[in-house]
């Protein structure tokens, strides 16, 4: 009878994923959008996300993208676009995976390696308003996130005020290592004080593969992230001390986003495979293009000095500082329904999911806030986009469009405050 009803609920499992399963061709496309048009970094990504994710295509519940969100957070690499990843393997499988992942990243790693091929455009709009315009929609972006999480993960006095504690936290340790901790402490409250009154169902997160699947990942992880620098060094090649370079800085950063840069500089300054103002022009482009800071290895690739560079280049390395958030979102998703099924872990849940909205709070100040709101102008396009955003309900990608042409054209009026000023 045990036996039967295992299988019964296999069986209903894989119709459930079935149902939830999504063509091939809608993932990439919605995800090719999101990496045209999300602009401010990963903190604001997750804010496109979710909009797009939960809110119109309901492709899972806030429940259920926070617990993504908070395991993505715990893991290293791009957290944007480790989320994007979970997203399509659970839409899609492998497959989803993968074309989640290109359609999200191609916009700006093409923008970038173009620019490294000598395309001056980005590097005329850096200080201009249109490009201040993307910063300030991305504050619109992030409170509305902030916000709509909040009111589903954030119901009772007790999880708000874990919620501004996780604030807290993060606005006095803002680092990878502060953003661990207050999701972690988030975790150990919900576990000492927080009970799931719940009768444990929820919206499945599938994983689209198998749990050998998973595991083999976790494998080739672990095992790239200790044989790279053993094969390199035996075997010297740049390219491969490139790929290692590369997957080791992705190996090793919490959070993504501006995080790896400082380990970027020291893997492709210090040994003089790029100069430093050829590193920092790049950087200044990257702020002008949508999607995953990550892309700026491409550009890194691009620029090199040593062969191979140009295309063959960025390919190695955008391959190499994506493939361990590919590989740990493939491993640990086959794995994640189960844990969440336990009660412990339920209840642990609630605190992390409400140390994730608390995280995402400190962020909408800095840096998303203090790198945008400038002026009096900057807050009236901001609470402009909000109200678009939240209340009018427009899509995204024009509210983008309409704030960053806006932002470019107060800063052509005469007598009014310069966009950023």
């Amino acid at each position: 009878m045990a036996n039967d009803a295992r299988v019964a609920e296999a069986h209903a499992t894989a119709r459930r994923h079935h149902r939830h399963r999504r063509p091939l061709g809608e993932i990439f496309l919605v995800f090719l959008r999101l990496g045209l048009t999300s602009f401010g970094g990963p903190i604001a990504h997750l804010g496109y996300f979710r909009d797009e994710i939960v809110n119109r295509r309901k492709w899972m519940d806030d429940h259920g993208y926070a617990d993504l969100v908070a395991l993505c957070q715990f893991t290293p690499g791009a957290a944007s676009s480790k989320v994007g990843i979970g997203v399509g393997l659970a839409m899609g499988g492998l497959p989803g995976g993968i074309a989640s992942w290109l359609a999200f990243t191609l916009p700006s790693a093409l923008a970038l390696v173009l620019f490294a091929y000598g395309v001056s455009t980005y590097s005329d709009l850096l200080d201009s308003g249109f490009l201040h315009g993307l910063k300030v929609v991305a504050v619109a972006v992030v409170a509305l996130a902030v916000w709509g999480m909040a009111r589903n993960l954030c119901p009772d006095p007790t999880r708000a005020s874990l919620a501004i504690a996780a604030a807290w936290a993060f606005s006095l340790w803002p680092s990878s290592l502060g953003q661990i901790a207050a999701i972690a402490g988030g975790g150990l409250f919900g576990v000492l004080f927080l009970k799931d009154t719940r009768d444990g169902a929820h919206e499945p997160l599938h994983a689209g593969v198998s749990r050998l699947v998973g595991a083999t990942a976790l494998f080739l992880f672990f095992g790239l992230l200790v044989g790279l620098p053993a094969f390199a060094a035996v075997y010297p090649s740049h390219a491969l001390g490139m790929f290692d370079s590369f997957y080791r800085t992705g190996s090793l950063v919490f959070g993504g986003g501006h995080v790896v840069l400082p380990l970027l500089q020291s893997e492709v300054v210090q040994p003089g495979w790029v100069t430093g103002d050829t590193f920092l022009a790049g950087y200044g482009a990257a702020q002008a293009v949508p999607g995953p800071l990550f892309t700026f290895a491409g550009y890194l690739g691009a620029v090199m000095d040593p062969q191979p560079n140009g295309w063959l280049g960025a390919a190695i390395c955008l391959v190499a500082i994506f493939l361990p958030s590919f590989l740990l979102t493939l491993g640990a998703l086959p794995f994640w329904e189960d844990l969440r099924r336990v009660r412990p872990v339920r209840s642990a849940l609630l605190g992390v999911n409400a140390a994730v909205v608390g995280l995402l709070l400190a962020a909408l100040y800095n840096p998303v806030w203090t790198s945008a709101v400038k002026s009096p102008a900057d807050f009236a396009l901001a609470a402009t986009g909000f109200a678009l955003l939240a209340f009018w309900k427009w899509p995204p990608w024009l509210v983008v469009i309409l704030t960053a042409a806006g932002a470019a054209g107060i800063e052509s009026l005469p007598g009014l405050p310069r966009a950023g000023a």
